[in-house]
C-alpha cells in the first residue's frame, strides 16, 4: 500500500508597499527630471477604473517609477504586466516587487520611446483593426517631460499600426499635465486647439476623466496645473 501523501501549501509574499520599496532603497521623485510620484492607492485605484477591468488582461505600463500604479494594477488581477522604466533608480524597487509577484510582473530597463512594443506580448492577443479591442492596455503617470513627443509616436504608430498598436486598437489610460489634457480634449471652438488636437481626435476616441490636485503628487506640485485627465482609445 502507498504511504499516504501529504499536501504542501506555499503563500506567496505580499507585495512590499510603495512606502517600504522608497525607504530601502532611498528614492525619490527628482523635480528636474519633471518627475511627480502617486502614492495614494485610492487614486491609482481611480485611475485604473477609467481603463475597465483588467482581469487576465495584459498591462504595459509607462515609467512606473516606485510602482504605486503597478501595485493597483497586480491588484486588480492583470495577468501580465510590463513596466518600462528609464530611470535606473527605480529598477531594484520594481525587481523587488516582481520577485513578489512571479509570472506576473517583467521590468524593462529602458526608454520607452526606443523599445520595441512589438516584441512584447504574445502575438495570439492579436486582434483585426476593424474587430473587437485585444485585452492589452497601456497605463501610465507620465512625467511633465514626455508626455508630448510620446504622444506623437503614439499616434503615429496608431496610423501605421505598429508598436503597441500591432496588436490591434489597443488603449491607453494615462496622466498629463492639464494643458496637455486640454489641448487633446480640445473642441473646434476652444482656444487650446491645436495639430495634437487634431491628431489626437482624428485617429483616437479622446476622453477626459477627472483632475487630480497637485497636492496628491510627491513632490507637491504648487501651481495646482497637473493632474489625470486620462487619455483612452476607445472603440
Amino acid at each position: 500500500m502507498a504511504a499516504p501523501r501529504k499536501i504542501a501549501l506555499f503563500r506567496l509574499p505580499s507585495l512590499p508597499t510603495i512606502g517600504e520599496v522608497i525607504k530601502l532603497y532611498k528614492l525619490r521623485a527628482e523635480k528636474q527630471l519633471s518627475q511627480n510620484v502617486l502614492l495614494d492607492m485610492r487614486l491609482t485605484d481611480k485611475i485604473l477604473c477609467q481603463a475597465g477591468s483588467l482581469r487576465d488582461a495584459h498591462v504595459c505600463e509607462v515609467g512606473p517609477g516606485p510602482g504605486g500604479l503597478t501595485h493597483s494594477i497586480l491588484n486588480a488581477g492583470a495577468a501580465d504586466l510590463l513596466v518600462v522604466e528609464k530611470d535606473n533608480r527605480f529598477i531594484h524597487g520594481l525587481n523587488l516587487l516582481s520577485e513578489a509577484a512571479p509570472r506576473k510582473l517583467r521590468v524593462v530597463h529602458g526608454d520607452i520611446l526606443t523599445s520595441r512594443m512589438d516584441r512584447g506580448f504574445p502575438k495570439v492577443i492579436t486582434k483585426a483593426w476593424e474587430d473587437d479591442l485585444p485585452d492589452l492596455h497601456i497605463i501610465g503617470n507620465l512625467p511633465f517631460s514626455v508626455p508630448t513627443p510620446l504622444i506623437i509616436k503614439w499616434l503615429e504608430n496608431i496610423s501605421n499600426r505598429i508598436g503597441h498598436f500591432v496588436y490591434g486598437r489597443t488603449r491607453l489610460t494615462l496622466t498629463f499635465q492639464k494643458e496637455v489634457a486640454e489641448r487633446l480634449t480640445a473642441s473646434t471652438a476652444s482656444r487650446q486647439r491645436s495639430r495634437l488636437s487634431i491628431m489626437a481626435q482624428y485617429l483616437c476616441a479622446v476622453k477626459s476623466f477627472f483632475t487630480i490636485p497637485g497636492r496628491a503628487f510627491i513632490p507637491k506640485l504648487e501651481n495646482a496645473i497637473p493632474g489625470d485627465r486620462g487619455w483612452s482609445w476607445r472603440r
